[in-house]
């Protein structure tokens, strides 16, 4: 029935809109918006079902075989509750609101950029995008490889191919390959209605208690007057389990909010939303809202009052996004109209299409990057693909004209990241040790569920005073352990091994300036207290592969594991493998490859025992070194006599 609605499809002016979803890490971070403000999510907290499950390998989730937490977030979950308005009063109209307007428009016009952002498309390959700041320090970046397809943020209607009560989940087949995996938790509870249709999803709404944080904390606005409970309302106790919800060959329309990672297969949830510039529509919340990391009360008064003037139909809900903030009644109504006819397309989609398939699918990793990273303190793109710059600047003169100037093409011979020293930087991601400034050093190893991160003081000898060194040199670590953190992705459980300090009062004050440099992660995240051993942990949720998996396999020789084993302990290994297979029958010569140094080893030390072993057996041995061959590695082959090679039997 033709390609899957995107962001290009309409333009409530006529033609079509530019592209502005993507599958890119940006887009995951800032999909959906969460007014709640919670510092954190738990490790173990409750689940669909109201049971609770350990820690998942991706930070602890909540759920079975799920991650921290599979409701798209955004920059918008504030690590701190921030303190909640006055309710909004009706009788607070004496504002001028065309001076509002004028200062907001002031207060997005007067800054003046002194970050770059980089955009290194050259190769189709590979794409990278880095932002730098006025002191070239590498502050954001995201990594987009061709072998890594992501379907992060697209909708499909897919059909239930099993319902598997014992962990409240459902398994999904939407038209990938791999079955994606939907939680109890994120299902709207219309869908256990004996009497609903899917074509009555537009009409479905969140309940008080009812779906992902995100979409609770929204419904259970404080600042919202309500003359009546929302629908489907009720204890999370009471909330339906998968089996009522679902059962196999259901359609349903579903939203990734995470690819899959390994063995497992992406997660979904059948709250969709679509963001726009400043306003994220959420279809399935019953009402608007203002995201609560903007935290002015009279700039969130103006911009709940435009939206509730600008929604036509209540029964819709928005948010307004941190990138909202003093935006103009103008600009709002641009991002509405957008949002509104992309709805209006997926609706008519919605009745005619078959599942599984694809009805939303998101854009390039450039496009969304510009929607969700540029602000108004970038003061140059520089994009050294013509392709990739036309489309950003058209999108530009689109969405945000005012900017457009500030997309430049990049001609000269020099790489671009290399011109600006994002290079070296981008190399310097994967090391193990990082060096900093003042001697001392940070040391990262990452495990499949758990990352460990060890400050070393090093050369580090500021004080003559064990503690006050030990004090200085965590507090000047914290910006670049931050900074790690957030350039790597790294995801899960975080465990930062602290130089041991004795007094509280230095303890209590690292947490402090860690949870403050937190504050601008774009991931949802939970930090703990440092333990009596110096330990911090923190959950950071997973919002990708991370940068290691992306662009790294693992190593043939040691497993991944970093190591491999030593000449000599390779060739006892060896030597015992032999003298077990020495005893099987159906061959007169075994043939051993393994590295040369092992091989170097075997036959000088170990030449006496592969004689007795030849003697006492009756089989040639023959060792031979292959270069191709990784420390660990080794390869048998068992001949006949005239040189066949054969399958022997025990013995």
């Amino acid at each position: 029935m033709g390609s899957p609605l995107s962001a290009e499809l309409l333009n409530p002016t006529g033609g079509s809109l530019p592209e502005e979803e993507s599958s890119g890490p940006a887009f995951a971070q800032e999909f959906v918006n969460d007014p709640s403000g919670d510092e954190s999510f738990d490790r173990a907290a409750p689940s669909g079902d109201g049971s609770e499950s350990d820690a998942s390998d991706d930070g602890g989730s909540s759920r079975p075989d799920r991650d921290i937490d599979d409701s798209p977030v955004t920059d918008d979950e504030a690590d701190e509750p921030v303190p909640e308005e006055d309710e909004e009063d009706d009788d607070d109209g004496g504002e001028d609101e065309a001076a509002q307007e004028a200062e907001a428009e002031s207060q997005t016009e007067e800054v003046v950029g002194k970050d770059i952002m980089l955009v290194n498309a050259s190769e189709p390959e590979e794409l990278r995008i880095a932002v730098m700041d006025d002191k070239n320090v590498l502050n954001e970046l995201y990594v987009d490889t061709i072998s890594r397809s992501s379907v992060l943020g697209n909708i499909y209607k897919g059909r239930v191919v099993n319902v598997e009560p014992s962990i409240g989940a459902a398994f999904v087949d939407f038209g990938i390959g791999r079955n994606g995996f939907l939680h109890a938790s994120d299902v709207l509870a219309a869908y256990g209605d004996p009497a609903f249709e899917l074509t009555d999803l537009p009409l479905a709404k969140a309940g008080e208690d009812e779906g992902p944080e995100a979409v609770r904390a929204v419904v259970d606005d404080p600042d919202e007057k309500r003359e009546s409970p929302p629908q489907n309302g009720g204890s999370r106790r009471d909330r339906k389990s998968i089996a009522d919800l679902l059962h196999r060959g259901a359609e349903v329309v579903v939203q990734v909010t995470k690819d899959g990672i390994g063995l497992k297969g992406p997660t979904l949830t059948t709250y969709i939303s679509i963001p726009g510039r400043s306003l994220v529509l959420m279809p399935s919340l019953p009402r608007c809202g203002v995201s609560r990391k903007i935290s002015d009360e009279r700039e969130r008064r103006r911009l709940k009052r435009l939206l509730n003037e600008l929604v036509p139909d209540q029964n819709i809900g928005f948010i307004v996004r941190t990138a909202g903030a003093n935006r103009t009644r103008m600009e709002l109504q641009r991002d509405l109209d957008y949002l509104l006819n992309l709805w209006e397309v997926f609706k008519k989609r919605l009745v005619q299409s078959r599942a599984p398939v694809l009805m939303y699918e998101e854009s390039d990793l450039c496009t969304t990057t510009m929607r969700d990273i540029f602000s108004p303190h970038i003061g140059r793109v520089v994009v050294d693909s013509e392709p990739v710059y036309k489309r950003m600047r058209e999108f530009c003169e689109r969405i945000m004209p005012r900017y457009a100037d500030r997309v430049e093409l990049w001609n000269e011979p020099t790489p671009i990241f290399h011109r600006y020293g994002a290079e070296a930087e981008f190399q310097k991601l994967f090391l193990r040790k990082v060096t900093l400034a003042n001697g001392s050093s940070l040391v990262f190893d990452q495990a499949e569920a758990l990352v460990a991160i060890d400050v070393n003081s090093g050369k580090a000898r500021q004080e003559s005073d064990l503690e006050e060194t030990a004090y200085r040199t965590n507090m000047e670590a914290i910006p670049e352990i931050v900074r790690q953190i957030r350039l790597r992705d790294l995801g899960g459980i975080i465990v930062v091994d602290f130089i041991d300090m004795m007094e509280s009062r230095h303890r209590r004050t690292v947490e402090k300036s860690f949870r403050d440099a937190m504050r601008n992660d774009r991931a949802r995240i939970k930090i703990g207290r440092i333990s009596q051993f110096g330990l911090l942990e923190m959950t950071r949720q997973r919002l990708g592969p991370g940068l290691q998996r992306s662009l790294f396999q693992p190593c043939q020789s040691c497993g991944g594991g970093g190591y491999a084993k030593t000449p000599e302990a390779m060739s006892l290994s060896v030597l015992r493998e032999l003298t077990a297979a020495v005893r099987k029958k159906g061959f007169a010569t075994l043939e051993v490859a393994l590295h040369p140094d092992a091989m170097h080893y075997l036959t000088n030390v170990k030449r006496e025992h592969l004689y007795n072993l030849e003697d006492r057996s009756g089989k040639n041995i023959i060792v031979v070194g292959d270069q191709r061959l990784g420390p660990g590695e080794v390869r048998y082959r068992y001949l006949t006599g005239d040189g066949r090679e054969t399958k022997p039997v025990s013995g």
